[in-house]
């Protein structure tokens, strides 16, 4: 067989329009009116070739029978879905059945199907397809229960800078309190952010982004403030704590060699952010009260570029107002440590061919998203909060964040 990879077809699948079939994934800057798959831990563009057998179908039927493929089109074209199912997969080898020579690479040659070979004889599935949202685990559970606690909290109790969006007409993708949602039938994502009130000018990766998909949790970390050097501005943008509505998407649209799946907010005016009005460099109410010189209050702002995107390895802080998630180390939906830091890259100049790095535990947040979405579901609702907020639940308690995210940054 030969190797598998984005963008191959069995014999008679290439599709009649190109152009049509990557449409729905190729809605950002340049890669509008492609017509060839964006390779983005290769930092290439792969077009479509046909082979001369069904082996995508077969491999199709794996990852769907395996659970790392739940809505499989069974199309015989190697896509982004089946990429990251693919990754999903050998990630899940390498750290579940520790094959510690896997790299997640999205690549299917002798080695990947030498697993799949015996993953069909002895009729296996993975613990993430026997999970659902009615079928949950115990700490998907906490985290849904605590974010209804912080509904009610903050619907209550806003605090003057949710004080100011509860009086504004549109908030575009950004909602307010008492409309925040939790339906288990979507995606969540939680950011749970430290130190915002602590002025900075580098700020570190000491966030942590929780994922709660399929009634599974899993735990990321990185950072939800922006570094000032990386702003090049004074004003630097914080996203307003709250829930905001985020899509699936690419970030580092305009810039061909480095364009990488991300996610991006709904509505394209954007989220609402507060900037850094009074040069503190930190996110403090003090902010929702500086006054321009006609004596109104600056406020909040609506910004479209504030995305959720990669940040290396989290050596360095790569935001400039953008929530950014680190490739480095995750926690599996057991709470097991994982560590990506031998395939991880530091930055966009390790994703060659030649080197084999990926984005790491980034990879697998957005392979979870992409696989895992329920049908026709192309948006995740993500909630941010301080890391004090964590009181408002037994399970966690303020002191939950340091002592997670030490355990993350210790390998």
């Amino acid at each position: 067989m030969a190797v598998l990879y984005l963008g191959s077809c069995d014999a008679g699948k290439t599709p009649s329009s190109r152009k049509d079939f990557l449409k729905p994934y190729h809605i950002d800057g340049l890669l509008i009116n492609k017509v060839s798959f964006r390779d983005d831990d290769r930092t290439k563009w792969r077009s479509f070739r046909e082979g001369t057998g069904d082996d995508v179908l077969k491999l199709q039927r794996f990852l769907f029978n395996a659970g790392f493929m739940p809505r499989s089109a069974f199309d015989g074209v190697f896509g982004y879905v089946t990429q990251a199912a693919v990754r999903l997969f050998q990630e899940y080898v390498r750290s579940m059945e520790g094959v510690t020579n896997m790299v997640p690479d999205g690549m299917v040659g002798s080695g990947t199907m030498d697993h799949i070979t015996r993953w069909e004889r002895e009729n296996k599935v993975s613990d993430w397809g026997k999970m659902s949202s009615q079928n949950p685990s115990k700490s998907y559970s906490d985290w849904m229960q605590l974010l209804q606690q912080a509904k009610q909290h903050y619907t209550n109790n806003p605090g003057p800078i949710l004080q100011h969006l509860n009086k504004l007409t549109n908030t575009y993708s950004t909602k307010k309190p008492a409309d925040w949602t939790f339906n288990t039938s979507d995606i969540h994502l939680i950011g749970i952010r430290r130190k915002q009130t602590e002025s900075a000018v580098r700020r570190e990766n000491d966030d942590l982004f929780v994922l709660l998909i399929n009634g599974m949790a899993f735990t990321f970390w990185g950072s939800t403030d922006a570094s000032v050097n990386m702003a090049k501005r004074k004003d630097e943008a914080f996203l307003i704590e709250g829930q905001h509505l985020y899509r699936f998407g690419w970030h580092k649209i305009s810039v061909e060699s480095k364009i990488y799946r991300a996610l991006k907010p709904k509505n394209p005016k954007g989220v609402m952010i507060i900037r850094d009005w009074d040069n503190d460099n930190a996110y403090t109410d003090k902010d929702i009260q500086v006054k321009d010189n006609q004596g109104n209050v600056k406020g909040l702002r609506v910004n479209p570029s504030i995305n959720i995107h990669w940040t290396g390895i989290g050596r360095s802080n790569f935001s400039a107002g953008c929530q950014v998630i680190a490739g480095k180390s995750y926690l599996n939906h057991k709470n097991e440590l994982q560590d990506c830091s031998k395939f991880a890259s530091s930055s966009y100049s390790g994703l060659t061919t030649s080197n084999k790095k990926t984005k790491g535990a980034y990879n697998v947040f957005t392979d979870l998203i992409l696989c895992y979405a329920p049908k026709q579901v192309t948006h995740l609702y993500y909630t941010l909060g301080r890391e004090a907020s964590l009181d408002l639940s037994n399970n966690f308690g303020s002191q939950y964040a340091k002592e997670v995210l030490n355990r993350l940054k210790s390998v």
